[in-house]
């Protein structure tokens, strides 16, 4: 009935999908098994793609051939560019969705693959052969045979929903949960545990009084997530943005009681950074009120997202405390929100390249490693799919470095520190982030894909050589410019910078703050005739290179220090406890984790700096 397959994927959110197309495209066979054909690329809370740090994910995963951002720009309902007003290190895309239309594009690509197959049911556990990973078992007894197998099971792992003192099995609304393997894990050695996310009530939005909230509208020129030729976005829809009140924390508080995470039943740690509204209310007490952004559901409905309002408390509860909320008096509810517990397995319990340490040729990717977000489960799932592919055909396995790429830094936080809470990405994780830039990412990464044999790269190699022409003109003409006091005072006055008294170099004038190459084309004729042809984003990849020139170069010369370390491999067997040298703690964590280099080892926590000055030592440099 199936033939045996080169990596199968088990699960079809967005690591399932990106880990799919990634193994398709570099040739394997593969058969993407879901529990449900009709849910395939769920957003399954907000309607969104990208944000702080989120973005240059979407941007780098774009850029080493996955279709994220190809799908959002395709049905994207408006976009932002957040942070402009900081440096462009911090710029982030972030676009909101039409939920409805984005799986049903990401079926569409899928389906248009030929190396991907489908098959609709349950995966209840893994065929493991000699400690190697040789298929998987449905729910109905079929076995599946493959060379490699991803795990990519989301929430659906024993899922428990609560609704305040209800508690429902499954892995999403109205959808069962997934049983057989966190069991069959554990008996082969695997430690998982529990975590939990939550989602807010969506609601009717010709219920809502749009006029007493603040509207908030897309770029007045909005860019796109993907460097090949997608759509441009000609229409927007408008956000809105409201706010709870003393009145709606008091109703809540109402239901506290009741409340799944106040009263014990709920086990798994939740995400710090995106809390429920009663976690909120509890943790920072001394505030009158919470934002909350309500968020369009797409094009063709009335549903609304009210980010912001994740809760687990009774319906009723969330129903009377919502409507006090300004511009919800008249509220209709579509369905309350709630929380869900499933099972994780610590990362740590992975290769750097996502293999687990215990089966070879078993992947993990998504929320089953500790993650949550759309955007951090569909990077993992691509280098899952990437490495599946490179193992069933004896490749080394494909590894981005903290200075290559923000999945570089979110696999290797992953694997060297573990989380014990649900894991998000941020700015601030990244030692490198001026060179992990959101324009550069195509720069930075789809060269390395299109060498690793990554096909359907056509376009984009195309794009990145023009962007690189592009950018080196751009440079080699502000590099040879001067412009006269006549041509720029008048824009250094309204810019608040000192005026110059003879001809400066362009270039200089770049340097200063708060001057950009925009400003200068649209005040001198001379310039906009020669720079106005090229878009408003390669002018920004060139306008950072000139301002950020001596911090680049001071990334580069520390990331290439890390190299070093890097460059430096230990022994898979090495007999750590045996170095007594080494303090007990990194003992411990160094036989327990077996880092692959000298670099890995130091970024574990516990390990000190003497202690890889022995470990440097030992291995005689």
């Amino acid at each position: 009935m199936f033939q045996k397959y080169d990596v199968i994927v088990v699960g079809a959110g967005h690591a399932g999908c990106e880990a799919a197309v990634a193994a398709a495209n570099m040739g394997s066979k593969v058969l993407l098994a879901t529990m449900n054909m009709n849910t395939i690329a769920q957003m399954s809370c907000n309607p969104a793609m990208g944000g702080v740090a989120k973005g240059q994910i979407v941007r780098e995963v774009d850029a080493l051939g996955g279709y994220s951002g190809i799908v959002t720009d395709h049905t994207r309902v408006q976009f932002r560019m957040l942070n402009k007003s900081k440096g462009p290190a911090m710029w982030s895309p972030r676009a909101q969705s039409d939920r409805m239309m984005f799986a049903a594009k990401w079926r569409e690509m899928l389906e248009a693959n030929e190396n991907i197959d489908f098959w609709q049911e349950m995966v209840k556990g893994i065929i493991v052969k000699d400690g190697r990973c040789v298929g998987v078992r449905t729910s109905i007894g079929l076995e599946i045979e493959s060379k490699s197998v991803v795990l990519t099971n989301g929430t659906f792992l024993n899922g428990l929903i609560h609704i305040g003192e209800k508690q429902l099995g499954g892995g999403r609304a109205g959808e069962k949960a997934a049983t057989g393997i966190t069991e069959q894990l554990l008996e082969l050695g695997f430690e998982s545990g529990r975590m939990k996310t939550g989602t807010p009530p969506r609601v009717d939005g010709r219920s809502l009084d749009w006029d007493k909230m603040e509207i908030q509208l897309g770029d007045e020129n909005p860019s796109k997530f993907s460097f090949t030729d997608t759509p441009n976005l000609a229409k927007q829809m408008p956000c809105h943005i409201t706010y709870t009140s003393k009145e709606v924390h008091e109703t809540l508080k109402e239901g506290f009681d009741r409340s799944p995470m106040f009263n014990g039943r709920i086990r798994g740690l939740g995400p710090r950074y995106c809390p429920s509204i009663e976690d909120k209310i509890d943790r920072f007490s001394d505030r009158d009120r919470h934002q909350l952004f309500v968020e369009p559901e797409g094009w063709n409905t009335c549903e609304i997202y009210v980010n912001g309002f994740s809760s687990s408390l009774p319906e009723e509860v969330q129903f009377k405390a919502l409507r006090k909320v300004e511009g919800f008096e008249n509220m209709k509810m579509f369905r309350p929100g709630y929380a869900i517990e499933y099972d994780f397995f610590p990362p740590t319990q992975l290769e750097i390249s996502l293999q687990t340490k215990l089966v070879k040729n078993l992947f993990f990717a998504g929320q089953i490693n500790g993650t949550t977000g759309y955007e951090e489960a569909a990077c993992q799932g691509l280098m899952a799919g990437m490495n599946a592919h490179l193992a069933v055909n004896d490749r080394a396995p494909f590894v981005l470095k903290r200075s290559d790429a923000y999945i570089g830094v979110l696999i290797d936080d992953l694997v060297n520190k573990g989380t014990k809470e649900p894991y998000r990405m941020f700015t601030s994780r990244a030692e490198y982030r001026i060179l992990l830039r959101q324009d550069n990412a195509d720069m930075r990464l789809t060269p390395i894909a299109e060498k690793l044999g990554m096909h359907g790269l056509e376009s984009r190699v195309e794009n990145l050589n023009q962007k690189t022409d592009d950018v080196k003109s751009i440079l080699k003409y502000v590099q040879n410019l001067s412009v006269s006091p006549e041509e720029v005072n008048s824009l250094l006055v309204e810019k608040s910078s000192s005026e110059i008294k003879q001809k400066q170099k362009c270039i200089s004038l770049l340097n200063r703050p708060g001057i950009h190459i925009v400003d200068l084309c649209k005040t001198i004729p001379h310039i906009n005739s020669f720079l106005g042809k090229f878009n408003e984003d390669i002018l920004h990849t060139a306008e950072t290179g000139i301002k950020y020139e001596g911090y680049i170069e001071k990334e580069k010369e520390m990331a290439e220090k890390m190299d070093r370390l890097e460059s430096v491999f230990l022994k898979p067997d090495f007999e750590y406890n045996k170095l007594t040298a080494l303090s007990a703690e990194a003992r411990e964590k160094l036989s327990d984790l077996k880092p692959r280099t000298i670099g890995q080892a130091s970024r574990i926590s516990g390990v000190s700096p003497s202690d890889i000055s022995i470990l440097l030592v030992h291995v005689g440099r």
